[in-house]
């Protein structure tokens, strides 16, 4: 998913380093030292409402969707054979390394209890429908088609959902998550079984990639790039504002992946990337770059590579102390190296551990990008 734009073809930076941004952003928040201890920005609202963190996912697909409409140009935009299967080889590949990885480090794992969905899982999903969409529907119609998912999807979430229609115990999006699923193989974070990643929930959050994918067509027409900016920032604003309304019926809520919640987010990732153009690609403050554009060259491994050390720290890297209790290297790292060193500070310790992570992740991405290795998936 990495049909990003480089200065080499005469396509903007600013994308490349937003993707990037995503990518290491989303490391950050996923590996703290201690859940315990975590600045409130860097962790997502319990249920209603949007933090920072909130808004990673959703910029990352919103990423997925313009580059798909630059990567689909070579193939005018047209669904037949030829992008039907590339479309379905990438939807089953991705789904399939979020099911492995859910699944790693196998021997401890469950096949009765594991859990079928994820963060991939999500990408592949929402990327799938949105292709076929984006390429079935005429563009000029495609906002249109965009919009009636999300009106559909508010009525079906309002109308099915039962007293509470948006809650975490009768929301329609869990129910249809369970009695496909099963209870044993959805994400139970959240004290029940309901997974933030679900299937009916990935409908709008495909929408999210049409987003993306109106804003690639928005570049192509925008040539000058500062009138690029002036429109990105009006798209933005509109959006943003068009989701706090709706947020007065329809609540912003990433677990489930709220219509307004899909306008605002893209609203904002509109604003940042209008704001990226401008201080990279036309003012030229370039030289910080390269750290991101490493993260946004490789992505979705980078990624992939962040959940193995993770699970390998918390799995295989064990031994037992004195006491025969289990000792796990992500706990004794955090516990005898950062918390030792901050021991008043313990969020800021966590969070030094989740930087920690980022630049292995990205140490294993600047070796990629020297060797001029980008694996595309």
């Amino acid at each position: 998913m990495n049909e990003g734009i480089t200065q080499q073809n005469n396509r903007l930076l600013a994308l490349d380093v937003f993707r990037g941004m995503t990518i290491a952003f989303m490391i950050l928040v996923n590996t703290p030292g201690s859940w315990s201890h975590v600045y409130l920005p860097l962790l997502h609202a319990k249920w209603d409402g949007a933090t920072p963190t909130d808004m990673v996912f959703p910029f990352f697909l919103f990423i997925v969707g313009v580059s798909m409409f630059l990567s689909f140009s070579k193939y005018d935009q047209r669904l037949d054979a030829a992008t039907t299967k590339k479309i379905l080889k990438r939807v089953l590949l991705i789904f399939l390394i979020g099911l492995t990885l859910n699944y790693f480090p196998f021997y401890n794992r469950s096949l009765p209890t594991l859990r079928i969905l994820g963060v991939l899982q999500r990408i592949a999903l929402a990327y799938g429908i949105g292709a076929f969409i984006c390429l079935a529907v005429p563009t000029k119609h495609l906002w249109k088609a965009g919009g009636f998912i999300l009106v559909f999807y508010w009525a079906a979430m309002y109308l099915l959902g039962g007293e509470n229609p948006y809650s975490l115990e009768t929301n329609f999006a869990g129910t249809i998550d369970l009695a496909i699923l099963g209870g044993n193989h959805i994400y139970k974070g959240f004290g029940i079984p309901f997974d933030p990643e679900g299937i009916f929930s990935s409908i709008p959050a495909a929408v999210t990639v049409i987003f993306g994918y109106l804003i690639g067509g928005l570049i192509k027409q925008n040539r000058d790039k500062g009138t690029l900016v002036k429109n990105l920032l009006i798209v933005g604003t509109l959006s943003i504002f068009i989701g706090l309304v709706w947020d007065l019926n329809f609540p912003i809520n990433k677990p489930l992946w709220t219509s307004s919640y899909v306008v605002y987010s893209g609203g904002i990732a509109c604003a940042v990337l209008g704001l990226l153009i401008e201080f990279i690609d036309i003012r030229g403050h370039q030289n910080w770059t390269r750290v991101f554009v490493i993260f946004g060259m490789n992505p979705l491994i980078i990624y992939v590579l962040s959940g193995v050390i993770v699970r390998v720290m918390l799995y295989i890297a064990t031994w037992e102390n004195a006491a025969g209790e289990t000792i796990q290297l992500y706990g004794w790292l955090f516990n005898e190296v950062f918390a030792a060193a901050l021991p008043n500070q313990l969020k800021l310790a966590s969070l030094f551990f989740a930087v920690f992570i980022v630049f292995i992740c990205w140490l294993f991405g600047l070796l990629l990008y020297k060797k001029k290795i980008f694996i595309k998936v």
